[in-house]
């Protein structure tokens, strides 16, 4: 399965956000500590990624809906799956083992729906998260040279994440929701150590950053185009956005990249702008009008949705694009 081939052929969904799927199953801490974490010595409810140890059915089928939607890229639930990430409930020790799992996971879904149908082949992205603690950004308002964490950290933290995907059967590797570009700096330095230290053929990256607000920058003060320069190097399978904004507030930004990026894109907004509540309102007709556009005007290579967003928003976007052509590479002049 060459993912290459199918990009070229068509725009490729990606599925929808994993959170608000096990929202819907009103899990308890009893049911997030399973048998073997029953007696664990402070609440876990909210690790979202232990779900995949103890609850590992509730998130094959969250994989299979998205799938059955029509996705051909579905995300590992690893989002947390560092050292870092799971020291807020004390399991750094697992760090490696989610990733296992959570990757087996995906695959054993992905794996069926492409034996059902394999002339559409699924593919398996381990999601890599931009970690709880940054590079760029001091915490501490009083010290503003202060950092929670070295760069070596955030490496050796998403080394063992990359190795753990790696060794449960991904085909891709998806550096998210990225607000600090150091942090995934730091991811892509580890990813290309990895594949040199086990002499493994590298699997292909995939990079989606997040523009926080109407500033059209990251969290760290990155305008798009800098972002982007910033991680080219790495020579990504596709570049991107995902989450903070709705479809309707990413537009200009995908627009943007879709001129400037050498590689493909990818775009996968929030179900718009949370309401009061922090609960996501837009209807999944409302979503893929928006993606429609991007795909009409030859934007986009890859699409789905971020917060808020549910099988249902999948399937109205695989619809919505599926009678458009993929975005063409640009042809870029080579210096003599």
């Amino acid at each position: 399965m060459n993912i290459r081939q199918e990009l070229d052929k068509r725009i490729l969904i990606i599925d929808g956000a994993m959170g608000t799927m096990i929202q819907r199953y009103k899990l308890t801490e009893a049911d997030y500590r399973g048998e073997r974490f029953k007696d664990w010595h402070i609440d876990v409810k909210g690790n979202s990624d232990l779900l995949c140890l103890t609850q590992p059915q509730v998130i094959e089928t969250i994989h299979k809906q998205y799938l059955e939607a029509g996705a051909d890229i579905i995300e590992t639930n690893t989002f947390s799956s560092t050292v870092i990430a799971q020291a807020d409930y004390e399991m750094q020790s697992l760090a490696y083992e989610l990733n296992v799992a959570a990757a087996q996971c995906a695959r054993r879904a992905a794996d069926e729906y492409t034996a059902k149908d394999p002339s559409k082949p699924r593919f398996v992205a381990g999601a890599i998260g931009p970690l709880n603690k940054t590079l760029s950004l001091s915490p501490d308002v009083n010290n503003p040279g202060f950092r929670a964490l070295t760069f070596d950290e955030a490496m050796e933290a998403y080394y063992e994440q990359v190795k753990g995907l790696s060794d449960g059967g991904v085909d891709l590797l998806l550096i998210e929701t990225i607000f600090d570009t150091l942090n995934a700096k730091a991811a892509i330095f580890a990813i290309k150590k990895y594949f040199r230290d086990t002499k493994k053929e590298e699997l292909p990256i995939m990079i989606s950053g997040t523009i926080t607000d109407a500033s059209g920058r990251t969290l760290s003060g990155q305008t798009l185009e800098a972002f982007y320069t910033s991680v080219m190097h790495a020579r990504p399978l596709s570049i991107g956005l995902n989450c903070a904004l709705g479809a309707s507030e990413m537009r200009a930004h995908i627009e943007e990249l879709s001129q400037i990026a050498a590689c493909y894109t990818s775009a996968y907004p929030n179900a718009g702008l949370p309401n009061a509540m922090g609960e996501y309102d837009e209807q999944p007709e409302q979503t893929a009008h928006f993606i429609e556009e991007w795909a009409e005007k030859g934007f986009v290579n890859i699409v789905g949705g971020c917060c808020g967003t549910t099988p249902d928003h999948i399937r109205h976007i695989a619809e919505h694009v599926k009678q458009f052509k993929p975005r063409e590479l640009p042809v870029l002049e080579t210096a003599l």
